[in-house]
């Protein structure tokens, strides 16, 4: 991969990094990371300039520009059903050469939350627990969007009862966990990692949250095409660390929404981005995004997002 000419910019909770994820994480000092959770580029080939190129333009390439539905405007998405055996195959060896520079980094009992798609998930998975990640099941989150459920392209009056795929519902994150040293109590004594933060007393942290798209107001902040809510990142970066103690580390931070998130619910984290537009979005995004109300903006609600800074 192309070097990248490192810019930092730290604050009292987080640091985020203009670098390569891969020539950062091979520098990092063993076991400093305590939890990852990040939304990486799935299709690999939906972030190369190229393709972003078209994306701008709103024609041709892996991004998918849908039409306008009762009015609404519906925003991009990567096509991954266009992917190649080649593409998948690169797509492999990423989350394999990631699994390996990410292993030794983490802490025993860090787990790693990887947002992906049901096309492609398995693309991911495999390589993680090849490399030594214990598969810990998945978070589901619940989301009703626009995409999907569309009739054959140049075909829909002829066949008005068919869907090309199921209208979409449901985005999967991968749940990942460095083996724990001894039990997990010992684990949690030493490292502080090992198990996942309850929501409450009586509420364990669940692998289904019921979310919404991420609002407009969110997105007039940080215009990144894969943009994921704040009230869902912050149940998740809570989660992350048990005891409320450690580093959360998106190594593909995009326009930072999951370091915001960290730094709403007063967590430390560090962020890595490898192209400028985005670390440059994300520089002004991460303060903006992290002082939004917690509670979701829409009449979806969800119990475990975090309403203030405060740490208990």
């Amino acid at each position: 991969m192309a070097t990248v000419a490192p810019v930092e910019v730290h604050n009292r909770l987080f640091s985020v990094y203009q670098v390569d994820a891969f020539d950062w994480l091979r520098r990092r000092r063993q076991n400093s990371i305590h939890a990852v959770v990040t939304d990486p580029p799935y299709g690999l080939l939906e972030y190369t300039s190229t393709e972003l190129a078209k994306l701008k333009r709103g024609r041709g390439g892996v991004w998918r520009i849908p039409p306008s539905a009762d009015g609404a405007k519906r925003r991009p998405l990567p096509r991954f059903t266009v992917l190649t055996d080649r593409d998948k195959n690169a797509l492999r060896d990423f989350f394999g050469q990631f699994a390996e520079a990410l292993f030794p980094v983490l802490v025993p009992g860090g787990h790693v939350f990887v947002a992906t798609n049901p096309l492609v998930s398995h693309l991911a998975y495999g390589p993680l627990i090849e490399r030594g990640f214990e598969p810990r099941g998945e978070i589901i989150r619940i989301v009703r969007r626009l995409r999907g459920g569309d009739r054959p392209k140049n075909a829909h009056l002829e066949f008005r009862d068919v869907s090309v795929l199921p209208k979409s519902c449901w985005e999967p994150w991968g749940l990942f966990r460095k083996p724990c040293e001894g039990r997990v109590q010992d684990n949690l004594r030493k490292w502080g990692t090992g198990g996942l933060r309850r929501i409450s007393d009586a509420e364990p942290f669940r692998d289904l949250i019921f979310s919404a798209p991420t609002h407009r107001s969110e997105h007039r902040l940080a215009p990144h095409p894969s943009l994921k809510p704040q009230h869902f990142l912050r149940q998740i970066v809570r989660a992350a660390l048990p005891l409320g103690r450690g580093t959360i580390l998106d190594p593909f931070m995009g326009s930072g929404s999951t370091i915001a998130a960290a730094d709403a619910a007063g967590l430390k984290s560090i962020g890595l981005e490898r192209e400028p537009e985005y670390f440059q979005m994300a520089e002004g995004a991460i303060p903006k995004l992290a002082a939004l109300p917690a509670t979701p903006p829409s009449r979806t609600r969800t119990s475990a997002a975090p309403r203030s800074r405060r740490r208990s």
